[in-house]
């Protein structure tokens, strides 16, 4: 950037110099939506505001940031992560790469949820990472009492926050779901997980953008033992669920009659298999019953 130029930008020529640098190394939808992100992100104006006033001189301060946002794009760092928020369930997230990005099919579970589920009290998020399933469940069922646990002591602090900006109060633990001593001791109307589902085989189909940035310990599994995480979850469920209690898993595609099989193999019932907008098999529900 040429800084007499940078002195004297207005919004309209930094929309037009955003566009023309990121437009040689994304689609043109893409490079539309990533000016767009980043003006309103580091101007403060929403997309109305830039409409109106073409030419607003932008201070610059938020020229230097835009330029330093499309240099980490250009090295494949995801948007969400360039600008640390996101939005999830028609709230705002912070995000940074001790979390997963929460992504659209996730947002289809939680609405599955809440649909099935509008007068649950006690709310269980295994694998909470970001705060995202059991923040959105919170904002929603207002008299719910929710709790999330996640192994990672730097997602929680993400997950905290979350629950902070978004104006709900969530019990969170660092707790290992692995781990047989599982050591929450409520019961639960409903229990949720988004744990880590991705087989180590499947990393070289995956964009450069979520191997280099996204953290693998929340979405990596070996390929000898892809159901890990689900037969930890399904025993703690066994415990941990009010008769009559549901279990809500999102899942690899690969595997919906196997996760099914399990959760048929620890006494669930009324198990439903979900797919997604895509059309994947992407969420899974069971039904425990204390005998």
């Amino acid at each position: 950037m040429n800084p007499s130029f940078i002195e004297n930008m207005k919004i309209k020529e930094l929309q037009r110099f955003v566009f023309s640098q990121l437009k040689p190394f994304f689609d043109g939808i893409e490079t539309k939506a990533y000016t767009d992100m980043l003006l309103r992100h580091y101007t403060g104006y929403d997309a109305v505001a830039l409409n109106l006033n073409p030419y607003v001189h932008i201070e610059n301060i938020a020229i230097s940031q835009i330029n330093s946002a499309i240099e980490d794009l250009l090295k494949n760092k995801p948007i969400q992560y360039v600008l640390g928020e996101t939005e999830f369930c028609g709230l705002r997230f912070k995000v940074n790469q001790s979390v997963l990005i929460p992504r659209q099919e996730t947002e289809e579970l939680v609405m599955w949820i809440l649909e099935e589920n509008p007068t649950a009290e006690n709310v269980l998020d295994l694998c909470t990472g970001s705060g995202c399933i059991a923040v959105s469940i919170a904002n929603k069922l207002k008299n719910a009492n929710l709790a999330g646990v996640d192994i990672s002591s730097e997602a929680l602090s993400v997950a905290r926050e979350n629950a902070t900006i978004n104006h709900v109060s969530i019990a969170f633990s660092e707790c290992n779901v692995l781990q047989p001593n599982f050591f929450i001791n409520e019961k639960f109307d409903v229990i949720v997980s988004n744990p880590p589902y991705v087989r180590e085989m499947e990393k070289r189909q995956m964009h450069v953008r979520v191997l280099d940035y996204e953290p693998q310990l929340s979405l990596f599994v070996e390929d000898n033992n892809p159901l890990l995480f689900y037969k930890a979850i399904a025993r703690i469920g066994t415990t941990h669920l009010t008769n009559n209690g549901k279990l809500y898993l999102e899942i690899n595609e690969v595997y919906g009659k196997e996760i099914a099989d399990l959760l048929e193999q620890h006494d669930y019932k009324n198990i439903v298999l979900k797919k997604d907008i895509h059309g994947k098999d992407r969420m899974i529900c069971g039904t425990y019953a204390i005998n």
